[in-house]
């Protein structure tokens, strides 16, 4: 069956297109290892040249394989929801920038500026390598969280972190106003059930505060890839 020349053409087709993904996830996976170096010499407050040194001392660590399979399944699906090549960078560099942002917040419950100033870089970037999204989508997108999560917190203090509140901002710019939006929607879902689950195993009181910035990473990750979908079934379950 394979002996016709379309099947062979199919074949290597197919045979190529396995490769591709196999090298993306490769990719991926090594990528997000090495940013788990910056978590962890971040969250240790030792500079990079030291704190990578550490982080490879023991060589290659099992405890840490997590991060490269979630970092192959990101490129994976970069590679798979957007199909230009600048585009996927782009997308493969903003979900690496979330992921040492909601680790290193979950550590030190503090996101430093440096990360913040990054989300604002991605955002420009994507501009010109994402342009499906708008301009105008992209400038209402730093104020539509940032500023309802500020005059929350400035009503009630402590509601939020300023970290959270810029990182939102920046990362409003790559997202344009409805991921944004849908963005919070996805952390306060999570953020709120991991809450109520604190509660109930009394990890903490009522009165306490646990890292909101993992839940915004999570959200705006899973809004990136599945945003649009959900907005659509969302308006088709409403109409």
């Amino acid at each position: 069956m394979f002996d016709r020349p379309e099947m062979r053409g199919l074949g290597m087709l197919l045979t190529g297109r396995v490769f591709m993904y196999i090298l993306v996830f490769v990719a991926g996976a090594c990528f997000f290892y090495l940013l788990t170096g910056i978590i962890y010499l971040v969250s240790r407050n030792v500079g990079f040249s030291e704190g990578y040194r550490a982080f490879f001392r023991n060589g290659f660590q099992f405890r840490y394989a997590g991060s490269g399979i979630l970092g192959g399944i990101m490129a994976l699906a970069a590679a798979r929801y957007f199909l230009n090549p600048m585009s996927v960078i782009t997308v493969i560099l903003f979900c690496g920038l979330l992921f040492v942002v909601g680790g290193v917040d979950w550590i030190t419950m503090e996101i430093p500026d440096l990360f913040v100033a990054a989300a604002f870089v991605l955002g420009i970037l994507s501009v010109f390598t994402i342009p499906e999204t708008s301009v105008f989508s992209r400038f209402i997108g730093i104020f539509v969280v940032s500023v309802p999560l500020l005059l929350l917190t400035l009503a009630v203090p402590g509601a939020f972190g300023g970290g959270d509140i810029k990182l939102m901002a920046g990362c409003g710019l790559f997202l344009g106003v409805k991921l944004c939006l849908l963005s919070l929607a996805f952390a306060v879902l999570t953020g709120g059930l991991y809450g109520i689950w604190l509660l109930a195993v009394r990890k903490k009181s009522g009165k306490e505060h646990f890292a909101f910035g993992p839940f915004l990473c999570v959200g705006m990750a899973a809004a990136l890839f599945g945003g649009e979908w959900v907005l659509n079934w969302y308006l088709g379950f409403l109409y």
